[in-house]
């Protein structure tokens, strides 16, 4: 995932990362986003250091460590860069040291993705029947299932067919959100949908 993400950065971009606090991560991102540094000798003779693998120094990455038996608490640590500087740049978009975005997502994947949830007798049989199943989870998501974050105020109420009260809310997509559509779409759509054939394997 991390490879994927420096593949699509614009140039010189270094990006803001939020996760749990698993170590890993940071090897994962130091192998993309650091570089060598061969320490000072100390000593007037002797070996030289071992060069270490460091962060660039516009590298931010800070973790969400939960303390669990029930969740007794919650602790933020700044793994690579300064709190000052991730509160800085958090604070343009008006959010603060999270995961639950992804946790969301998350979620969102083991209730619709059977292959991938927890305690399941529905697992699959190879990768590609799981990323045909995530394929259709992420058109689904983007496309056809409204947000309640994203929906939009309507400038006068429309009347429902029922005697409820009328709708105050324009449903969107992040596909809407993001202008790739103009209406929310259906399933039907979605399956129907015609796609450019991608490039097909060479035959002798």
């Amino acid at each position: 995932m991390v490879h994927q993400v420096a593949q699509v950065l614009v140039s010189g971009c270094m990006p803001l990362v939020l996760t749990d606090g698993l170590k890993d991560y940071g090897t994962a991102l130091l192998s993309h986003f650091g570089y060598w540094m061969q320490p000072l000798r100390h000593r007037d003779k002797g070996p030289l250091p071992r060069p270490r693998w460091m962060p660039l120094p516009e590298l931010l990455y800070a973790q969400v460590v939960k303390s669990y038996r029930r969740l007794v608490g919650v602790k933020h640590r700044v793994v690579f860069g300064t709190m000052e500087r991730v509160q800085q740049v958090l604070l343009v978009c008006g959010r603060r040291i999270t995961t639950a975005f992804v946790e969301r997502l998350n979620l969102d994947i083991r209730q619709r993705v059977a292959a991938v949830g927890r305690r399941v007798n529905t697992l699959c049989q190879g990768k590609d029947g799981l990323q045909h199943q995530l394929v259709l989870f992420q058109s689904y998501h983007n496309f056809v299932l409204p947000h309640a974050s994203l929906r939009q105020p309507l400038l006068t109420p429309e009347p429902t067919n029922g005697s409820g009260s009328a709708r105050s809310w324009r449903p969107c997509t992040p596909a809407l959100a993001a202008r790739l559509t103009d209406h929310v779409w259906s399933l039907r759509e979605v399956l129907l949908f015609r796609v450019p054939p991608w490039p097909q394997p060479q035959t002798v």
